[in-house]
């Protein structure tokens, strides 16, 4: 049953590493924030982890939002594909949730969530054309055009992560695709284990090793921003964006967007033709940063529920998603 006297909403993201979720009270302030390692051994599992974050805070919560790789058919609540985890393609997992816990439950994937904060009350508010990024296990999107978020007719715009990326059709490898060309985590763990940590998923030491000039660390680092680049460059020549925010697990890294800026400099330089022929984009990291796909599950989720607040907000930001 669901208390309308609870305050508090749950926001949910899944991605292949963790699972992490965050309480926001009802000014839209986030106020809790953990983490659990996502369990990819089976569906079971997997559900029995997000059983536990919903138990875990019931009693407080009114709605729940969920952000999940792949792609969410809103007509029937199930994911597709599944993107990172593809052990999610089938699940109806808003459904199962909401008939759980007697809670409303809005699901969308993380591209459009991060679109959708970053439009909201971020980078792109304004911005009637533009794209949020999210460089995780893999690449995951959100395009606006027009002020709206974009789809297209199968769920599959903002699959950036299919871009090819130096393609060999005589000698194909899974490299070839931005999805894992402009993989946050492969980066970090090939640095890591280039630098022969004991933990070569180490975000800090990796990039200290690149801010402290490690030549094969900040080589490594550089190619994977001209791969970034280079799927930026791409997507400015067919949609023309105005401007294009980085999120996810190294969007807190300061040297991130600048080498990103600078490798699409050094490829617009290197290519007069597109210099002349497209302007240079604004890339700018998400002032959400690592939490823009749960801020955008929240704002997702608030646009599905028929509360008062709602209104409240619309009436402050008339822009909200579809």
């Amino acid at each position: 049953m669901i208390m309308m006297n609870n305050t508090e909403q749950l926001s949910i993201a899944v991605n292949e590493s963790a699972i992490r979720y965050a309480l926001f009270s009802d000014q839209g302030e986030l106020k809790v924030r953990k983490s659990v390692p996502t369990p990819t051994d089976n569906i079971d599992n997997f559900l029995k982890a997000i059983y536990h974050i919903v138990e875990e805070n019931q009693k407080n919560i009114y709605g729940i939002g969920i952000s999940v790789p792949g792609q969410v058919d809103q007509a029937d609540g199930i994911i597709y594909q599944g993107g990172s985890l593809p052990l999610l393609h089938g699940l109806s997992l808003g459904k199962i949730i909401a008939a759980r816990y007697d809670l409303p439950v809005a699901m969308q994937s993380v591209g459009i969530c991060a679109a959708t904060a970053a439009h909201w009350n971020g980078n792109l508010r304004n911005i009637h054309n533009g794209a949020a990024l999210i460089l995780d296990d893999g690449v995951g999107a959100g395009i606006i055009l027009n002020d709206r978020i974009f789809t297209g007719n199968h769920l599959e715009a903002g699959a950036l992560g299919m871009i090819l990326a130096n393609p060999q059709t005589d000698n194909p490898s899974p490299s070839q695709i931005m999805f894992n060309a402009c993989s946050a985590t492969k980066m970090v763990q090939k640095i890591g284990n280039v630098l022969q940590l004991s933990d070569p998923n180490d975000d800090t030491k990796v990039f200290k090793a690149i801010e402290n000039g490690e030549a094969n660390a900040r080589e490594l680092f550089n190619e994977y921003c001209r791969n970034v680049a280079y799927m930026i460059a791409n997507t400015q020549a067919v949609l023309d964006l105005n401007k294009y925010v980085i999120c996810g697990r190294i969007s807190t890294q300061s040297i991130l967007v600048p080498e990103i800026n600078h490798q699409l400099q050094v490829i617009r330089d290197s290519f007069s033709l597109l210099k002349e022929a497209l302007h240079m984009p604004n890339v700018e990291t998400s002032v959400f940063k690592q939490d823009t796909d749960l801020y955008g599950a929240y704002y997702f989720a608030l646009s599905q529920f028929d509360f008062k607040k709602l209104q409240e907000y619309a009436a402050q930001d008339p822009s909200l998603p579809d």
